[in-house]
């Protein structure tokens, strides 16, 4: 009978910043997502103060941002948690808001509060029989980190850094056996201002805060981020040996597929590639800083400072293993413009690939694709694969009986966990699978509610309004068989 390992993990995953709410409760300061209304936004909630000569935070009174009350799992975590648990879960990822431990993130001594939070969160997990997976940094840099010192292009970060992670590790030794560092990191050049929590402090266009961010300023903070994972694995070793670290990268790039056999499109999606991922993961994963980056170094002049020591620390603190997130495959074609967002790289119309996500989101379905990643990150690195993001956003309603019957997510699950079975026949060593957003939560690239991944409801709409009542949806019992039969009962239908 085909089924996945006994130890195989089986859970789900959120962000604090998509689901906790409470923005400002028990001593937290902003981050940089709660300015915004989705990370793919344009204008985010910053102003240019000449008196002060600073960014400061400047909320549109006439938006909604349903972050900051989210789905108020921050109060309701135990109920939220006692049904992932109902699935059959052993496993659940979420993150700590950097800005509950230190509030402004150059704090000397952390924020009580913010600590004792996840003391419980995390305890419950594990009373679940729930390994928790805790995400360092998704997206939830403190926003007092970008407007005082320009965020991560700053090498200050680091040691902000150093005392956060230190602190958590120490306060969750032997609790928490899997860590994940940056979340999604490798969007940063695209999105520098959430991706890499960068800002620019002295900039040539007041009116625009991301516009402003310079080519040399985004690879000094890839170059921090770099020492700063190092770091992460030295200290969680000398700390908490039992524990792992990984890294996390957006992979659904690492399919990016040339268009046809003209050699241009075949070399220009291995270049994608390696330029959309493969640049942070040759060095979390290889200790290396790729000699293609250092090119566009050279060409574009945008050389950051580096330090012998910090590249020799890079080298020796590789992480323990790779985990990511796949949604969809690109097609490259040298004469469509490449972009790209919280999905993964956006290229020509695959003609071969038939479904896509309902409108207006319409992200390609390609469940082969997750093998294919699977088996060249796994040909590349020879580390264990964490599957930590995979799922389907879809526009949903609740029938007259109360009820939402959602065989696309059930089809969408079932089609890339046999691919997931088939990577692993290839030899691949694939940890666990966990699905993106089990209950509902905010969007992170929208900012809205009505793109709903979970297999539990959550009242709440896009103007803010709703009870905030969980129910579950038709999903939920079939993914509780699947789990509680190791796969079998999708790998073995006839």
């Amino acid at each position: 009978m085909k089924q996945f390992s006994k130890d195989f993990l089986w859970g789900g995953a959120v962000a604090a910043n998509q689901c906790e709410g409470a923005w400002l409760e028990d001593g937290k300061e902003p981050n940089v997502t709660d300015i915004m209304v989705g990370i793919g936004s344009k204008d985010p909630g910053l102003k240019w103060n000449d008196t002060t000569n600073k960014w400061e935070m400047a909320l549109d009174p006439n938006k909604v941002y349903l972050s900051h009350e989210a789905i108020d799992f921050y109060h309701r975590y135990n109920e939220d948690l006692e049904l992932m648990a109902g699935m059959g879960f052993n496993c659940f990822r979420t993150s700590i808001a950097w800005g509950r431990i230190f509030p402004n993130g150059d704090e000397e001594t952390p924020n009580e509060a913010g600590l004792e939070f996840y003391d419980r969160l995390i305890d419950k997990m594990i009373e679940l029989k729930m390994e928790p997976v805790i995400t360092l940094s998704h997206y939830e840099t403190p926003l007092h980190l970008l407007t005082e010192y320009g965020g991560w292009s700053n090498h200050k970060l680091i040691d902000f850094w150093n005392r956060y992670v230190t602190t958590v590790f120490k306060r969750y030794q032997g609790k928490v056996k899997y860590w994940l560092t940056f979340n999604e990191v490798n969007n940063m050049m695209n999105n520098p201002l959430v991706a890499g929590g960068v800002l620019n402090i002295n900039p040539s266009d007041k009116n625009d805060p991301i516009g402003s961010i310079t080519e040399k300023e985004k690879w000094q903070a890839y170059y921090n981020i770099c020492v700063a994972n190092a770091w992460t694995v030295k200290i969680c070793r000398e700390i908490d040996p039992d524990a792992k670290v990984g890294c996390m990268l957006t992979s659904s790039s690492v399919a990016t597929y040339p268009y046809n056999c003209d050699p241009d499109n075949v070399f220009g999606a291995y270049d994608a590639v390696r330029k959309a991922n493969f640049y942070f993961g040759d060095t979390f994963c290889l200790g290396i800083i790729p000699g293609y980056v250092k090119r566009i170094w050279q060409e574009h002049d945008c050389t950051p400072v580096t330090d012998e020591k910090e590249l020799q620390l890079i080298k020796d603190y590789t992480v323990d293993f790779f985990s990511f997130s796949y949604y969809r495959s690109a097609t490259y074609d040298h004469e469509v413009s490449l972009s790209g967002n919280t999905g993964g790289l956006v290229g020509k119309e695959n003609p071969y690939l038939t479904g896509c996500s309902p409108e207006p989101w319409c992200w390609p379905i390609d469940p082969k694709g997750i093998r294919y990643v699977l088996n060249v990150l796994y040909d590349r690195y020879h580390l264990p694969l964490f599957i930590v993001e995979n799922g389907i956003g879809l526009d949903e309603k609740v029938d007259e009986n109360g009820q939402i019957n959602d065989i696309e997510r059930q089809k969408y699950i079932e089609d890339h966990l046999k691919y997931v079975y088939e990577a692993v026949l290839d030899g691949v060593e694939v940890m666990g699978y966990l699905y993106w957003g089990p209950i509902d939560i905010v969007s992170a690239g929208t900012g809205e509610m009505r793109k709903r991944y979970g297999f539990v409801h959550v009242d709440r709409n896009n103007d803010g309004t709703g009870t905030l009542k969980r129910t579950k949806k038709d999903s939920y019992d079939w993914y509780k068989e699947v789990i509680e039969t190791s796969g079998a009962s999708i790998l073995n239908k006839s």
